[in-house]
């Protein structure tokens, strides 16, 4: 009996050896920002509406971050990670290179999101990298309005209006 115990023991003391850590966080690197989120985007004379729900993880910065979108049972079903020199989306058929985060949401969504601005206004503030304009409800930035009038309940909305409109809804579960 005790030397079942010891080599248990033993075993236990042996897997947690080979475990790994995970990666480190770059110092500095922002925290990770969670919830679900939702785009839609209007039809066009060539295009059908397009829209997307999904619960979210997100972190980064203009340097560089992670944005990973899980379907309701928790399948991940895209990843994006992005640096100055590129972006690249990950799905299910494999990994795509693109030029930066604008082009990759066009070629999926079929119009331009500003991934690079959203953890900033998901934080309820403006993306340091381009001017914008305060509103009473919020800020205009990018060709969008930015409502932040629900942020305290966790509701962060934005939308552009310029045709196709498109909308961005976020519940933000942690910030």
């Amino acid at each position: 009996m005790i030397r079942t115990r010891l080599c248990a023991a033993a075993a236990a003391v042996l897997l947690a050896a080979c475990a790994t850590a995970p990666p480190p966080t770059r110092p500095g690197a922002p925290a990770w920002i969670s919830g679900r989120l939702t785009v839609k985007v209007d039809a066009t004379a060539t295009q059908a509406a397009q829209g997307a729900n999904a619960a979210f993880e997100l972190r980064g910065d203009a340097e560089g971050g992670e944005l990973h979108l899980n379907s309701p049972l928790g399948t991940r079903m895209v990843s994006v990670r992005w640096s100055r020199s590129g972006a690249v989306l990950v799905t299910a058929q494999g990994e795509r290179s693109f030029a930066d985060l604008d082009a990759l949401s066009r070629e999926a969504l079929g119009e331009s999101l500003p991934l690079a601005a959203l953890p900033d206004w998901l934080a309820g503030r403006p993306w340091p990298h381009a001017p914008h304009l305060p509103e009473a409800t919020g800020f205009e930035q990018l060709g969008w309005h930015v409502d932040l009038q629900r942020q305290a309940q966790g509701w962060v909305e934005a939308q552009r209006t310029t045709p196709p409109a498109v909308s961005l809804r976020a519940r933000i579960d942690t910030l």
